[in-house]
C-alpha cells in the first residue's frame, strides 16, 4: 500500500552519486557502507517487509536515504539511525526535496545501532541495508533491547543471510542461527545482486525475515542460555560434554547437566535447537555462574 501523496523520487544510481559528491562523502569501509542504487530493489524489500501507514519503521545505516525513501512512500512513519553525521544531518533535507509530503513522517537519530537503548517512537517492523561488518550484533541487539519490534526484513551479506536462517543439523548452523531463534522465526528471502549497490561489493547479498516469537519457556536467563550456547560452538568439533566442560566447571559436571536435560553427551551442539540449548543452561551447576 502506499501513500496517496505523490510518489517519491527514489533515488538511482546518478542521484546517489551526485548526493555524495555535494556533501563530499565517499562510501566508509569502517562503517560498511555500500548504497543502494536501484529503485526497484528499494521497492522491492519494503513490499517483502510488508511496511503500512499504520507501522513504526527502525531503519539502521540510512547512508543516502535510498531505502529510507521507500520506507515513507508506504506512509509508515520511519525512524532512521545513522552513525555517520554528515548523512544524519543531509537525510532531512533528501526527504524534504525528494518527497516533501513525507517530511514530517521522518525522524532521524545520529548514533550508533549497537549502543541504542531508546528511541523517540517505538518500532514495530525493523527495514535496514545492515552493514555486512556488524550485521548480527546489531540484529540480536536491537530484538533485545526493543521488545516491541514484532517483524523485519534485513539485508545482510548472503553467507550471514544463510546462517541466521540455518536451521539445526545444516551446514551453516550455528552461534547467529541459534541465538536469533531465541527472539524469533527467521527465513531467507532471496538474494539481491551485488551491482545494485554502490560501490559494488565483492559479495552478494541475501535477505532474511523475522517474525518475533516468545522466548523458550526456561527458568534460565537469556545471558545463561547465550553463554551456553558460545561454549558448544567454540569448539565445533568436540562433543558436548567436552565443550561445555569450561562453561560447566568440568567435564563431569558438563556431562551431568547434559543428562539432566536429557540431551546425550556425546552429541555436538550444531544438532540442537534454541529450547535445548535453554534445558541445559537450566542445569549449569550455580557454582560456575
Amino acid at each position: 500500500m502506499t501513500n496517496p501523496a505523490a510518489d517519491a523520487q527514489l533515488l538511482g544510481a546518478g542521484a546517489v552519486r551526485q548526493l555524495a559528491d555535494q556533501l563530499g562523502v565517499r562510501p566508509a569501509k569502517r562503517w560498511g557502507q555500500n548504497f543502494v542504487v536501484d529503485a526497484n530493489t528499494v521497492r522491492r524489500i519494503v513490499r517483502l517487509a510488508g511496511v503500512g501507514p499504520d507501522d513504526v519503521a527502525l531503519e539502521i545505516g540510512p547512508g543516502l536515504g535510498s531505502l529510507t525513501l521507500g520506507l515513507l512512500e508506504t506512509g509508515a512513519r520511519v525512524v532512521a539511525v545513522e552513525i555517520d553525521a554528515t548523512l544524519a544531518d543531509a537525510l532531512t533535507g533528501t526527504v524534504a526535496d525528494r518527497y516533501p509530503a513525507a517530511t514530517r513522517q521522518l525522524t532521524v537519530v545520529t548514533g550508533d545501532a549497537l549502543r541504542l537503548v531508546d528511541l523517540p517512537l517505538d518500532p514495530d517492523t525493523f527495514v535496514a541495508n545492515l552493514p555486512y561488518n556488524v550485521a548480527v550484533p546489531v540484529l540480536l541487539h536491537l530484538l533485545a533491547e526493543f521488545p516491541t519490534l514484532d517483524r523485519g526484513l534485513v539485508m545482510v551479506q548472503w553467507e550471514v543471510a544463510e546462517r541466521l536462517a540455518a536451521p539445526p543439523g545444516s551446514r551453516t548452523y550455528g552461534v547467529p542461527s541459534v541465538k536469533a531463534a531465541w527472539y524469533a522465526d527467521v527465513t531467507q528471502q532471496g538474494r539481491v545482486s551485488r551491482t545494485v549497490f554502490w560501490p559494488v561489493p565483492n559479495v552478494d547479498s541475501g535477505l532474511v525475515g523475522f517474525r518475533r516469537h516468545p522466548p523458550p519457556q526456561t527458568t534460565a536467563s537469556r545471558v545463561d542460555v547465550f553463554a551456553c550456547i558460545d561454549a558448544a560452538f567454540a569448539q565445533r568439533r568436540k562433543s558436548l560434554r567436552s565443550a561445555l566442560a569450561r562453561w560447566a566447571g568440568s567435564v563431569d559436571a558438563a556431562d551431568a547437566a547434559l543428562r539432566a536435560a536429557g540431551v546425550d553427551p556425546s552429541v555436538r551442539g550444531e544438532r540442537l535447537d534454541i529450547s535445548v540449548f535453554a534445558a541445559i543452561a537450566e542445569h549449569r551447576p550455580a557454582a560456575s555462574r
